[in-house]
């Protein structure tokens, strides 16, 4: 009687994946949320707390836009 040994099959491993951005993430969340309270605290409206919200969610895009026209680029 021989006694015959079989490689075991290996699960493959899923690759590791590190993350390393969680500053530029913590400037825009508390810009996101100082937005927000700037816009909401001048709303006059609902309508106006409403376009506040979109306004804190694209506030970087405004803010590079004004940046650029200011510069006349």
């Amino acid at each position: 009687m021989t006694t015959e040994s079989y490689p075991s099959a290996q699960k493959p491993q899923k690759p590791r994946v590190i993350r390393q951005a969680g500053a530029s993430e913590a400037v825009y969340g508390f810009g996101l949320i100082g937005a927000w309270i700037y816009y909401f605290t001048h709303a006059a409206t609902l309508l106006l707390g409403v376009l506040g919200f979109f306004k804190g969610i694209v506030w970087p895009a405004m803010l590079v836009y004004e940046a650029l026209k200011y510069l006349h680029m």
